[in-house]
């Protein structure tokens, strides 16, 4: 009945200080689902190089596939929701899909279920990568498809009269967005940095990619508890589809009537008039102005998303003690997010209104051209950053190199040369199968293949040389340093809790103490020993025969601190508020009424296509230095910010609300008769939506602007 109908939908609106009570659910979800997106992404690029030991530029490919389908995948969930399973379904069932990609990643980081001989390291590791690969995947498409609706899902809750309510809940709902992406980067790496297992302890990948997980469990709980209060609308068509069927028909009309016998139409899009109406064909026209203007775009993005991948590996070779704490490598996107909260009120209130007072013309495509500058000089600055790292670390050994280090215990001089067999007793020759060979008559070798570096301890005991083989260590250690064990006792047993530490061999952590302990054959003859190694240091630890450590430095750590990162975090920051936020604001102004979403795909495009930027560069270009290819990004984006610049001096701003109302003021007679009968369909099919469905108008007109930038923050 009408009574009971009218319950219903009341129960539906039913509100607490003049808000659906269905909003709180859909905002608690988003908290949660962005909880587990920045959190799992913190640590991804640190996972690819020290669990599954990939080396940084493939770790950096790999992590810029994954946000590449991320912002992929969005055009594929707006369409699924729009024309076949509405915003709702769509949303829980590409949750499920989600929360089964966060689920699978955190047991692929679990090194027990394929660590054999329990050492600490995976056994299998085709099987870990395997299970990452498909986990990301079902995390790209989960977390890309839901994007485009849960803002606009959110904002389906409220009535007409209730505008003011919905222009606030946009406000908490990117409250919520920042507030997930910050606490998530704060703490994931701090669980990350935990040590778990069970048969040896690890940096615990499993508990950071598990939190989030949790969060995303809770994220579709949440969401589907509030079902019965949801207003759910269904699917009206998907405006993106409409627009690329009328381009598609353009063009392929235009194909068909080539020959001079056909007159020119002022615009291509012209063509489509046999089939589209006039309106259609102008405010697609309006759309594809503001894409072509998109193109150089995707080249910012290509810089401003290495923050977690090329920076983060950047602050692992820094030094992060602040003093009253100590800052994990991948807790310093952390920056990113508290600087927006600090700068977009600035620019809003502040530097904004000093430019106009000055009363010069910084109109929104100027402030973009000035944002993706911003972003070239905060790869400049991260390129002195680095300069400054490789003048403070030694020269490591590439992975075809060899290295030995010898340690005289000799109460005499020798005189080491290399493959001079001069007649001297003390001379080494490196053979072409890298055996060591000291002295003319030696009767000791030791093999030293490529890659490996051995200590040599060189004694006069009427015993062989004794030394100390490194096997694990094929190139630059990355975040840990060199310890080199000399013993002098007898029958002495290593271990530790640190990863890799193999009897006398050890990498460490720049971030984790290294802990020993040895015992000798005899009563009492047992010590402890715990040793912080910096980056780049290297350390040779005698232990005496009273079972003392004695260390001694070969190679200080590196000294760079990891706040010099912090200008180009700030550089980067502000070129992402005065670039993005701009960017935003523009696409909305210039978007027709109903094509706002359009505008809103190709914005997220934009940010697909400059991850994919990154896999080309980083594969194209084999730069031997990290500073150069930092430059070599900022060139680029320079030289696309030059180009944006002429493209917008020459681009006319749109009133897309007056362009529309000329079609639609045009009198009956000004019409073609086709077109007359689509207007008369048209004005029939809004009377109807207008009787029988007030509730839902909104949702068919399309996004407020709040509404459109959340979808795009998000």
């Amino acid at each position: 009945s009408a009574d009971k109908g009218e319950k219903k939908h009341k129960g539906k609106s039913a509100t607490i200080l003049g808000y659906p009570i269905s909003i709180f659910f859909i905002v608690v979800n988003e908290f949660c689902e962005r909880f587990s997106y920045y959190g799992m992404r913190a640590v991804l690029v640190l996972y690819f190089k020290y669990f599954l030991q990939w080396d940084d530029d493939f770790a950096t490919t790999i992590y810029h596939t994954f946000v590449a389908l991320c912002y992929l995948t969005p055009i594929l969930g707006a369409i699924v929701a729009d024309s076949w399973l509405g915003k709702f379904k769509t949303i829980v069932y590409l949750s499920l899909v989600y929360t089964l990609g966060q689920i699978i990643m955190a047991i692929s980081a679990i090194h027990d279920i394929t660590d054999h001989n329990k050492d600490g390291t995976p056994d299998d590791m085709t099987l870990h990568i395997a299970l990452s690969m498909v986990g990301l995947l079902l995390i790209a498409l989960g977390t890309g498809g839901i994007k485009p609706c849960v803002a606009a899902f959110g904002g389906d809750q409220f009535e007409d009269h209730q505008e003011k309510q919905r222009s606030t809940f946009f406000s908490i709902f990117y409250l919520s967005i920042n507030a997930g992406s910050l606490l998530s980067t704060i703490i994931t790496p701090i669980l990350r940095a935990q040590e778990c297992g069970i048969h040896k302890k690890m940096q615990c990948y499993p508990l950071a990619f598990g939190v989030p997980a949790a969060l995303m469990v809770v994220a579709l709980i949440v969401f589907i508890v509030g079902s019965g209060m949801y207003n759910k609308t269904a699917p009206q068509g998907n405006i993106i589809v409409k627009v690329c069927r009328c381009i598609g028909f353009a063009i392929k009309n235009r194909s068909r009537h080539r020959s001079s016998q056909h007159p020119k139409r002022e615009h291509w899009m012209d063509w489509a008039d046999e089939k589209y109406d006039k309106l259609l064909i102008a405010q697609v026209k309006m759309v594809l102005k503001v894409l072509f203007l998109y193109i150089p775009l995707p080249m910012f993005w290509a810089l401003f998303d290495q923050q977690g991948s090329r920076w983060t590996l950047q602050a692992t070779t820094l030094n992060g003690n602040f003093g009253f704490m100590t800052i994990q490598p991948d807790q310093m996107q952390t920056v990113n997010p508290i600087l927006i909260l600090v700068l977009v009120p600035i620019m809003d209130s502040v530097i904004y209104p000093l430019i106009a007072k000055c009363k010069l013309n910084f109109s929104p495509l100027k402030r973009m051209t000035v944002g993706m500058f911003l972003a070239a000089l905060a790869f400049i600055a991260a390129a002195l950053v680095q300069i400054q790292i490789d003048g403070t670390l030694p020269t490591f050994p590439s992975s075809s190199e060899s290295q030995a280090k010898f340690i005289n215990m000799v109460d005499r001089k020798l005189d080491i040369k290399a493959g001079i067999n001069d007649g001297s007793p003390d001379y080494l020759t490196f053979t072409d199968t890298f055996q060591l060979q000291l002295g003319p008559n030696a009767n000791y070798s030791a093999s030293l293949d490529k890659g490996n570096r051995s200590t040599l301890v060189v004694v006069e005991d009427g015993a062989l040389p004794r030394y100390i083989k490194f096997e694990d260590i094929v190139s630059k250690p990355e975040q840990g340093a060199n310890a080199h064990f000399l013993n002098v006792c007898e029958h002495v047993t290593f271990s530790s809790a640190v990863r890799n530490v193999l009897v006398l061999t050890g990498v460490f952590s720049c971030y984790t103490s290294a802990k020993f302990s040895i015992k000798g054959a005899g009563p009492g003859q047992e010590c402890f020993f715990e040793q912080q190694f910096g980056f780049g240091s290297s350390y040779t630890m005698i232990i005496k025969p009273n079972f003392t450590f004695g260390p001694v430095m070969d190679m200080s750590p590196n000294t760079v601190h990891m706040a010099w990162q912090i200008p180009q975090y700030f550089l980067m920051t502000a070129g992402e508020v005065v670039f993005s936020v701009t960017g935003l604001e523009f696409s909305y102004s210039q978007a027709p009424s109903n094509m706002k979403s359009v505008l809103q795909a190709g914005w997220l495009l934009t940010v697909a296509v400059g991850n994919i930027i990154v896999l080309i560069i980083s594969e194209a270009a084999t730069l031997d230095d990290q500073w150069a290819e930092y430059i070599l990004f900022a060139s680029l984006l320079v030289l696309v910010c030059i180009i944006f610049a002429v493209m917008a001096y020459f681009y006319t701003y749109m009133d897309p609300a007056k362009i529309e109302a000329q079609f639609a003021e045009r009198k009956p007679e000004e019409l073609e008769p086709d077109e007359k009968d689509r207007k008369k369909s048209l004005e029939m099919t809004k009377k109807d939506a207008v009787e029988n469905h007030k509730e839902d108008r909104r949702s068919s007109r399309g996004s407020s602007s709040d509404e459109e930038e959340v979808q795009t923050k998000i």
